[in-house]
């Protein structure tokens, strides 16, 4: 049976469990539904693989893909809920995958209705890079990395998000492939690699996801035209990015889609410079819609820290904060309603400040790192004054949805000035305290997990 031929007549429930509705997508090889998850009350997705598994070959394909997705746990990434074989025929049963069902659209549908601005390219951008870092450092190559298999919700919100799907072709790196696998994708989007039949490497994912992005930003893929002529045309010239595209996001696409895969950068270099192109762009006045108080506190209250004492678990990020900066003081505070309370701190006895800081910009939630001296273009206020203090270097704890959570400090009792590369430094520390509160949010989410199971 071709894998293009329709399904076979379903059960309206599968497994006693998943009542199925309505086709909500389809592939080459599968069809997925709405269904209902009768057990646990919740909407679902399902995909169906259109070929029944009439031989041994054909069940150990379709496996592959539940297992594959079963390994992996990723924001960035669609998560199997469950999977099972349909023995509705016997002697040709069918493998079906149970989905989190995402409240949103493909990216190949929203972009019929035009480009996206840039600053939702970089949410993307950071999603789905941080999505395949992750499955590379599980052996995996999606390999067919394209508009229709990235789903995309909340955009023109504050905070879009993307995720990628569909496993069915992907490759394990430690395996062999035949020589006709190693082109196996969508002509738009393939690799010159793939084009070429060589040995495919994860700098093939982010080729291909350079180009997802770029249509982003255009509306069109960079490659049109007969299937043979549109997979040539990458060996003969690199893509045109077009003036209009910010110049930090142009120079990036355009080094993910270098000809040479050693010249691209890595799947976490890219998801670095995402992030940093959101924090930019957050920072720039009117590129974003401002987050409303109540949304940012509720975000930090997710994570469970206030109103406990000082966290040990951040001294060693502050200590280093301290030696980076030559300063005898640093802390990193955590901004409540009308309050800052210090988690972690050397070099100073109190436990919390009042919000806003008088003479802090923006009263304390900075937008970006920012140096406090006398004299300088930032005044200190009068509490650092009161301690002492005659320099203060403040780093916002900013998340990849630009929510601000607090601050990272470093102070002196003395003059003492901050380097660029100081400065960049400590901003990665203040990434890196955001990056524990969030990896603690991950550990009690799966600890609640186990016990509900």
């Amino acid at each position: 049976m071709p894998e293009t031929a329709p399904v076979r007549v379903l059960p309206p429930v599968l497994h006693d469990r998943y009542r199925l509705g309505e086709q909500i997508g389809r592939g080459g090889a599968s069809v997925v539904l709405r269904a209902r998850d009768e057990l646990l009350g919740r909407d679902v997705a399902v995909k169906v693989f259109t070929a029944r598994a009439t031989e041994p070959g054909d069940l150990r394909r379709q496996e592959t893909e539940a297992r594959m997705l079963a390994a992996m746990n990723h924001h960035g990434l669609v998560t199997l809920l469950d999977a099972g074989i349909d023995l509705t025929v016997p002697e040709a049963p069918q493998v079906y995958l149970v989905l989190e069902l995402v409240d949103g659209t493909d990216l190949r549908t929203a972009l019929r209705s035009g480009p996206l601005r840039p600053l939702d390219v970089a949410y993307l951008g950071f999603d789905l890079a941080g999505a395949i870092g992750y499955v590379h450092e599980h052996g995996i190559i999606h390999r067919d990395v394209k508009p229709a298999n990235v789903l995309v919700s909340g955009l023109g919100t504050a905070r879009p998000r993307g995720k990628l799907a569909d496993f069915g072709i992907a490759l394990l790196r430690s395996g062999t492939a035949r020589p006709e696998q190693q082109t196996t994708g969508t002509a738009a989007y393939l690799s010159p690699e793939q084009v070429e039949g060589a040995p495919l490497a994860p700098a093939t994912d982010v080729y291909s996801l350079g180009l997802v992005l770029l249509e982003c930003l255009t509306g069109h893929p960079a490659y049109t035209g007969a299937i043979v002529e549109t997979a040539l045309a990458r060996l003969e010239h690199d893509p045109g990015i077009p003036d209009s595209v910010p110049p930090d996001l142009a120079a990036l696409i355009r080094a993910m889609t270098a000809l040479d895969p050693a010249d691209r950068p890595t799947p976490g270099e890219v998801e670095l410079a995402f992030r940093r192109m959101v924090i930019d762009r957050l920072e720039a006045p009117g590129t974003a819609p401002r987050i409303p108080e109540t949304e940012r506190v509720a975000a930090l209250r997710r994570y469970d820290l206030l109103d406990t004492p000082p966290d040990g678990g951040f001294d060693r990020i502050t200590a280093v904060a301290a030696r980076t900066a030559g300063m005898p003081v640093a802390a990193v505070g955590l901004a409540d309603t009308g309050r800052l309370w210090f988690k972690s701190r050397i070099g100073i006895t109190c436990a919390e400040l009042p919000l806003p800081l008088d003479g802090v910009p923006s009263g304390g939630l900075l937008p970006g790192p920012v140096v406090l001296q006398d004299g300088g273009a930032h005044p200190l206020p009068p509490v650092a004054r009161q301690a002492g203090l005659v320099t203060v270097v403040a780093v916002p704890l900013l998340t990849a949805e630009g929510m601000n959570l607090g601050v990272l400090l470093v102070g002196d009792r003395r003059p003492t000035p901050v380097s660029a590369e100081e400065l960049a430094t400590l901003a990665d520390l203040a990434a890196l305290v955001v990056h524990e509160m969030e990896l603690r949010l991950a550990v009690r989410r799966a600890v609640r997990l186990d016990r509900a199971d």
